[in-house]
């Protein structure tokens, strides 16, 4: 398990990605810092403890240089991998995050851009981020990332078990399926979904786990998601939303007892299915016969149907 890289921590709570670092380090899992932060780069890093495990997560600047000073910074102060984002050139349309008009101050590495008015906030806080990350990063940037740093470069946002497989033969060591959440392409498939036919690619060309990694990150909320995403070959799984949202209603002690929830259920799972350790959890734990022909089904507005008080005529108040 790891926390994920969420943009804009302060929108879940005044501590941010501050309160994220200290409580990945309680917990006891890596925390992957992300580019668009609403803290410095400086102020996460000054939050961990000793020995504690970072990852980060890079959005590619239009002017590479920036980036590249970026990730210096990263490897000189001993993060472990960089995950590159490569499912982001264009943002989906997210109409709720269009309505919000958002007003806060943008992330930490937009200060250029503030400077310059370059920083739109009449369409939501995604839209006014945007304008940090190149929409035609593609293939042939792999050989200048793996020459900018000694960390490990991992590709974030893989959809598909073609392209699992070219980063493999770039050379990289691994990638994280995933949909970004569900707010880039509607119904596109979730991470775990993808990951049986990312497997089978992947022993057909010859990858071995150890050689590369696959991650897997969305939709992760119970001990089970996790059981399931280890069985069908995961290395391990990220969690963004259960982070922000025990962020926000409990604080830094919040994130840490997310943790021990999801840590008590996997022990449960895996005691329930017969599995001692990690190793014993194999794809025979977990149906897939019916992922080929799945149909995903749009997407239900629960915050609205379920959650918030509906907006009632006078007349029947």
């Amino acid at each position: 398990l790891y926390f994920t890289a969420t943009a804009l921590g302060k929108l879940a709570h005044n501590d941010g990605e501050v309160a994220i670092v200290r409580a990945a380090k309680k917990a006891g899992v890596p925390y992957m810092l992300p580019t668009l932060s609403s803290y410095t780069l400086q102020e996460m890093l000054a939050a961990r403890a000793p020995g504690q495990e970072l990852f980060a997560q890079l959005y590619v600047n239009p002017e590479r240089s920036r980036s590249e000073e970026y990730v210096k910074k990263l490897e000189a102060a001993g993060v472990k991998a960089l995950f590159v984002t490569v499912d982001a050139p264009q943002l989906g349309r997210r109409e709720k995050d269009m309505r919000n008009k958002f007003t806060q101050q943008g992330s930490d590495v937009q200060t250029d851009e503030e400077d310059e008015g370059e920083v739109d906030r009449s369409q939501g806080a995604a839209r006014a981020i945007s304008s940090y990350i190149d929409p035609g990063l593609s293939w042939e940037d792999v050989p200048w990332l793996k020459s900018i740093t000694k960390m490990k470069v991992l590709l974030k946002g893989v959809q598909c078990a073609e392209d699992a497989v070219m980063a493999y033969k770039a050379g990289l060591a691994g990638c994280v399926l995933s949909n970004h959440g569900g707010r880039q392409l509607d119904t596109c498939r979730s991470g775990i979904e993808v990951l049986p036919e990312v497997m089978e690619a992947l022993r057909e060309a010859g990858a071995k786990r150890e050689d590369f990694a696959v991650f897997v990150d969305g939709g992760i909320r119970r001990g089970a998601d996790i059981f399931k995403a280890v069985a069908l070959g995961a290395a391990g799984v990220g969690v963004g939303r259960p982070v922000l949202y025990a962020l926000a209603s409990y604080g830094e002690k919040g994130i840490v007892r997310m943790v021990h929830m999801l840590q008590d259920e996997l022990q449960m799972v895996m005691r329930l299915s017969g599995t001692p350790g990690v190793s014993s959890i194999t794809e025979k734990h977990v149906i897939t016969k019916n992922l080929s022909d799945h149909i995903v089904p749009l997407p239900g507005d629960h915050l609205v149907q379920s959650t918030y008080q509906p907006l009632l005529p006078a007349s029947r108040m």
